[in-house]
């Protein structure tokens, strides 16, 4: 379990957290508990484990991805589809105080580790299940991918420019943000309501909901005014000059966000139009013109120089930066979410800081079944016992 260096338990310390997710939304949800001090037991099958293991990696090599999404975590093998790994993953389950797992709706009951199945044995668990599309619902067993969620929630349509097609984000709106992140708050709250009761709960999480209930702005346009405006033509996708990304002479993109009077006049004064000024809002022809007017100010210098021109000014301006770029920012490096592994390999740290708890890595991603011995001793099973279930095959 990660530790802390001063005298103030983790925030999450002494909560175990059994994960039966694979690949991204699951797996960072646990990572989250992870970095928070919840002991995190990975419980993957006997043969291929986690697949995200493999993912893009050279034959024998443990993925980047995977070893990004699993730091803090002990990794369990257990076959749920035996009768013995079954009963293992119960006796785990009796000491757990969550559980995760993505599978599709149904799975988990038919191999007999349902929320139902728990609770009989851990009447305080909270058991939560992320899918794509929910426990319930005419799409419920329905296979769906980021893109699809976003497609079904009326997100899609409202992103990319005007007359173009919909433009697909490379972050995983749906999965991450409606998924692990929705299914991490939703945990929390249920821990604090079963150490409250002694009774757990089952936290049903779909990405597509948590995608659909996000998508606030385009619901505001929809109430206020009976519709949204086509893509490319609302307040956040180009629509008005103030808020937009515009090219530079080398082929980059500056975004300048200065929705707010001050910020746009501020804009103003650095490219030397004051007569732009009241145009910052401006729709239709007269906005198509304040961009166009802007576009071929932008266009006349380097990204450098620009930025050396607001440098210090109050206008909310910024580089469209390269991820590498992002990753040597003087801001994200000193807010420290730039974690380097000993290997040399570098992933993110939490989107959080909280006192008395500083973050770091306790543990690399494990091994698939790095930890079934240690962690089924713990659960009370007798060396005898785990010998055979690993010699059974049941366990590895």
């Amino acid at each position: 379990m990660p530790t802390n260096s001063s005298d103030t338990p983790a925030p999450l310390a002494g909560v175990r957290v059994l994960d039966l997710s694979r690949l991204l939304p699951g797996p960072v949800c646990t990572l989250h508990l992870a970095d928070l001090g919840a002991d995190v037991v990975k419980v993957e099958d006997t043969r291929d484990g986690d697949y995200a293991r493999s993912l893009g990696a050279p034959p024998g090599r443990v993925s980047a991805f995977f070893r990004m999404v699993n730091r803090n975590k002990r990794s369990v093998a257990l076959d749920l589809k035996d009768a013995r790994g079954r009963e293992a993953f119960l006796t785990l389950a009796r000491g757990a105080d969550v559980i995760v797992e993505s599978f599709r709706p149904g799975v988990v009951a038919s191999l007999g580790i349902g929320y139902d199945d728990i609770r009989a044995v851990r009447p305080s668990i909270v058991y939560a299940s992320l899918s794509g599309y929910g426990q319930t619902g005419p799409r419920a067993k329905a296979a769906g991918h980021d893109i699809d969620y976003l497609a079904y929630a009326g997100v899609l349509d409202q992103t990319g420019a005007r007359g173009g097609p919909p433009a697909i984000a490379n972050l995983q709106i749906a999965d991450l943000l409606g998924g692990a992140l929705t299914t991490a708050v939703a945990i929390l709250a249920a821990i604090v309501g079963a150490r409250a009761t002694g009774r757990g709960r089952h936290v049903d999480i779909a990405m597509a909901d948590g995608a659909l209930a996000h998508n606030i702005f385009a619901l505001h346009a929809l109430e206020q005014w009976g519709a949204t405006l086509p893509r490319g033509e609302d307040l956040l996708t180009g629509g008005v000059p103030c808020y937009g990304v515009y090219p530079t002479r080398d082929g980059r993109w500056l975004a300048v966000g200065a929705l707010e009077p001050k910020f746009w006049r501020a804009v103003c004064e650095v490219v030397e139009r004051p007569d732009l000024v009241p145009g910052g809002l401006a729709t239709g022809d007269e906005g198509a013109r304040v961009r166009r007017e802007l576009e071929g100010l932008f266009a006349t210098r380097p990204l450098s120089e620009w930025l050396a021109a607001f440098a210090g000014v109050d206008a909310c301006v910024a580089p469209v930066a390269t991820l590498a770029e992002a990753l040597d920012d003087p801001q994200f490096l000193a807010r420290g979410m730039v974690v380097t592994a000993a290997d040399g390999a570098r992933s993110f740290a939490p989107p959080w800081a909280i006192s008395a708890h500083p973050f770091s890595v306790e543990r690399p991603a494990p091994a698939q079944g790095e930890h079934t011995r240690e962690v089924l001793e713990e659960a009370g099973l007798s060396g005898a016992a785990i010998g055979a279930l690993l010699e059974s095959g049941a366990a590895r």
